[in-house]
């Protein structure tokens, strides 16, 4: 992938160029505490209160058609601003639009800011010229037009067809380890800790280390950020790594950390029964209500500790 135009001040130099200022993902509203218990402010007195911006956010892409190249938008998703290209790398992985950082020739910001907040709302990938693209392919359509109808069995078949290759990836850490994620992943959640309105997405290794952590008021979002931030700087998505989520397992988001290739999910929430059929197709261990003593094990392809 060449050298991207990158949204974060903190990214390597080789990484950034030029490297653009953050939007605020929290801003200040006025607010009328009720309660003697809420702990801001007293009773009917008027104050503020941080809150998470959410905006939408258009993906365009690209890419080539025979002899030439067309453009076209094929989603909008709301989320919090910041980390916007990670976010469209990440989904247009999850949706198995490219298979990795060398399907992808640029990203960037495209049209002007929005009228009301002065946001770049729009971003557009180039994907490379060996890339075919097919928008019917994106499971929003597949699972919709599958011959059985909206079921189980169809959004299955679907996504089988688009994960890689099942590979049983040994990733054993200890239960003492797991169960110190939660705090640890609290203690990074700095738009959390202001707001309590964003969810996150982080990966750890084999020794309960966080590596990194993305936040967003999409859970789905979340992880996209995250697998799109490994794309952006080069490297394969996740690889070695689990994923922690700080809500619950749904089923895209099992989907997209099969498309990591994956070896584990643990969700502090709970899983959803569809997010433990993919979990055991696709060969990955789950593990939900992760909390600082206990953990459920729903899917052990490994043998987890």
């Amino acid at each position: 992938m060449r050298t991207l135009q990158a949204e974060r001040t903190d990214l390597p130099q080789d990484t950034a160029i030029p490297a653009t200022s953050s939007p605020p993902q929290s801003v200040r509203v006025g607010v009328s505490f009720r309660g003697r218990s809420h702990g801001r402010g007293r009773d009917g007195e008027g104050d503020s209160d941080l809150v998470t911006v959410e905006e939408p956010m258009e993906l365009r892409l690209d890419f080539r058609v025979g002899d030439g190249r067309t453009e076209q938008s094929i989603a909008v998703t709301m989320r919090t601003p910041g980390d916007d290209f990670d976010l469209a790398l990440g989904f247009l992985l999850g949706e198995g639009a490219i298979a990795g950082a060398e399907d992808v020739a640029g990203v960037e910001f495209c049209g002007p800011p929005s009228p009301d907040k002065a946001l770049h709302n729009t971003v557009k990938v180039t994907l490379a010229d060996h890339v075919r693209f097919d928008a019917e392919r994106l499971s929003r359509h597949v699972f919709t037009s599958s011959s059985c109808g909206v079921c189980g069995k169809a959004t299955l078949d679907a996504v089988r067809a688009q994960i890689p290759a099942i590979q049983r990836r040994r990733f054993r850490i200890p239960p003492a380890r797991l169960t110190e994620l939660p705090r640890a992943l609290r203690k990074m959640q700095t738009e959390f800790t202001r707001t309590g309105g964003l969810h996150a997405s982080a990966c750890f290794d084999a020794e309960g280390r966080i590596r990194r952590v993305r936040e967003d008021v999409g859970r789905h979002n979340a992880l996209d950020k995250l697998i799109g931030s490994y794309l952006r700087d080069g490297e394969q998505p996740l690889e070695g790594l689990a994923i922690l989520l700080s809500g619950r397992a749904s089923f895209e988001l099992i989907q997209k950390a099969a498309m990591t290739r994956a070896p584990l999910v643990a969700a502090i929430g709970p899983p959803s029964s569809l997010a433990i059929e993919l979990a055991v197709e696709a060969g990955i261990a789950l593990i939900g209500f992760l909390k600082a003593d206990t953990f459920n094990v729903y899917v052990d392809p490994q043998g987890i500790p």
